[in-house]
């Protein structure tokens, strides 16, 4: 496993520090685990590939060449009973799942993460993202969230092979 590189995403009891600057973020609100089960609120410890953006055209610009649309109708699979479980997915979608195309902004801007993903293990969590904070020092419900002009600006910087780092110790 290679050491942390100049592109990753380091998570700090500070805040994230990524590309020289240390940017002011919330986690979930069951902390830092190892042991990350689906619902229990907690950010999963270790290294998460940066596997995609997702954006609203309706509400913002393309922030990257590779950033992909989020549409009526996208969901995320939250139910570890179902095939489709931390999966991208359409509506009508009758098995639990989160909506992309919200009405409030926390989604407007999303960088996805491999967290158990795309081989999903029941129960192990689903959908760790890094998105849009309510406010500053609210807690998610286990991604990462950034004041929103932070986050475009992380967007626009992220590489292939960039990494989401979260120690199992915040130092």
């Amino acid at each position: 496993m290679r050491a942390h590189s100049r592109n990753d995403l380091v998570l700090t009891r500070q805040g994230l520090r990524f590309a020289g600057n240390l940017w002011p973020c919330s986690i979930g609100r069951g902390g830092v685990r190892v042991d990350k089960r689906e619902g229990d609120g907690a950010t999963p410890s270790g290294k998460h590939d940066i596997v995609g953006l997702l954006y609203r055209p309706d509400r913002i610009a393309r922030p990257a060449p590779w950033a992909v649309p989020i549409r009526p109708g996208d969901l995320w699979s939250d139910d570890p009973r179902h095939e489709d479980y931390n999966l991208m997915v359409r509506a009508p979608y009758p098995w639990s799942h989160e909506r992309l195309r919200r009405g409030d902004r926390l989604y407007d801007l999303v960088l996805l993460t491999d967290w158990n993903w795309p081989w999903a293990e029941k129960g192990r969590g689903s959908a760790i993202f890094l998105h849009r904070w309510r406010r500053q020092g609210f807690p998610t419900e286990g991604c990462v969230a950034f004041r929103p002009d932070h986050l475009l600006s992380i967007a626009k910087r992220i590489r292939i092979g960039t990494r989401l780092i979260v120690p199992e110790t915040l130092v």
